[in-house]
């Protein structure tokens, strides 16, 4: 960790060294309170998803503004958040392993903790674990709705799974998990609107046949920034995931928008300074693939169009000028990262900033909870 803090705060922007983490509050709360408007007055309950931000302040502010819960991914990242007061916590993994089903069980004791199933050896040992303990958990059944990753693959096993469940003491069967992650990334809104019809008619057809078996299926929990709308009139979600709607990356915005998608602003940037600047043509600066991930494709320099950002190595980003360009040595760019969720993991906080000043400091405290 470094001796050295980026930003104090009543900085201005200019005065965060680089590479920084920065968050548009403006744009940030716009973009939360967007989402949470559009879900108010329907039956559908908004539990964002954190693996997008890793950061306790984030989703307090998140539930106070209307969200029942969160997501996580990993139980030592759900852990990070009980302990900064969240309530209500679905894992949206499959959790195996004795170690790590004792401590989703822990977490049952201070908050209402979910996980997915999708194989009946991950329902026994819930089952009996949750039995010797006395403790009782919720579990959903994950449905493979075309993402061709976890989840049931037939009804059969989606039902079987389901009367598992349900005759386990200690087992509260909730629902479905029904999330096509590939979809949300599909640039055409014709595209994301046809694979999100097939997601729901999967859904629709494996809560019939638990439901025809006499076992309420009380949620179906799912979508996307990418899709959210689609399943929020769907009239077959209650409940949706989104988690990347509050920052915007890059990927998100090279989708195509119909005019039911909610105009999500960017709101999480790289602050990157020139380091060198070799020729007319190209400067290089501090942010590389330490600073800011490119699995989705290179950050785009933000509200800059004689500057783009050409490729990275570690410490490194090789920026392409044209000849109109005016950088020099010391200036900075903001970059609007690739993807979202891997660049908040590089950093150990959010530096929050509203017009030009530094108002908080956020700490990313689920950073590196990988088990």
């Amino acid at each position: 960790m470094s001796p050295w803090k980026a930003a104090r705060l009543g900085d201005r922007l200019d005065q965060i060294d680089t590479p920084a983490l920065i968050l548009d509050l403006d744009a940030f709360e716009r973009n939360m309170k967007r989402l949470q408007d559009a879900l108010d007055g329907t039956d559908v309950r908004l539990r964002p998803h954190a693996k997008s931000h890793k950061c306790p302040d984030i989703a307090l502010r998140q539930i106070q503004n209307g969200a029942v819960g969160i997501c996580c991914q990993k139980v030592s990242e759900a852990a990070v958040f009980v302990d900064a007061g969240v309530k209500d916590i679905l894992i949206t993994n499959q959790v195996v392993g004795d170690k790590k089903v004792a401590h989703a069980l822990d977490l049952c004791e201070r908050a209402r903790i979910g996980v997915l199933v999708d194989h009946a050896d991950q329902v026994s040992a819930f089952a009996n674990a949750s039995a010797k303990r006395q403790i009782s958990i919720d579990v959903y059944v994950e449905i493979d709705v075309g993402m061709g990753r976890c989840g049931t693959t037939s009804l059969d096993q989606a039902l079987a799974l389901a009367r598992q469940i349900d005759e386990a003491p200690y087992l509260r069967f909730m629902g479905l998990q029904c999330y096509h992650g590939s979809a949300q990334h599909y640039r055409l809104p014709q595209e994301r609107k046809e694979a999100i019809a097939a997601v729901c008619k999967n859904a629709a057809a494996a809560k019939a046949a638990i439901e025809n078996a006499g076992i309420p299926v009380e949620r179906i929990t799912g979508a996307g920034t990418g899709s959210v709308m689609l399943e929020r009139d769907s009239k077959v979600f209650n409940e949706v995931q989104a988690g990347s709607y509050i920052f915007m990356d890059r990927d998100y915005a090279t989708n195509q928008r119909d005019a039911l998608d909610l105009p999500f602003e960017h709101a999480l940037f790289v602050k990157t300074a020139i380091l060198s600047h070799p020729t007319q043509g190209r400067a290089v600066v501090d942010a590389g693939l330490k600073a800011s991930s490119v699995d989705s494709g290179m950050p785009v320099v933000w509200q800059n169009k004689e500057v783009s950002y050409l490729k990275a190595s570690d410490e490194h980003g090789v920026l392409a000028l044209t000849a109109e360009s005016t950088l020099k040595l010391g200036d900075y760019v903001m970059l609007v990262p690739g993807h979202c969720d891997p660049t908040v993991n590089l950093y150990d906080e959010i530096i929050c900033v509203r017009g030009n000043a530094v108002e908080a400091i956020w700490p990313i405290a689920a950073r590196g909870a990988l088990l």
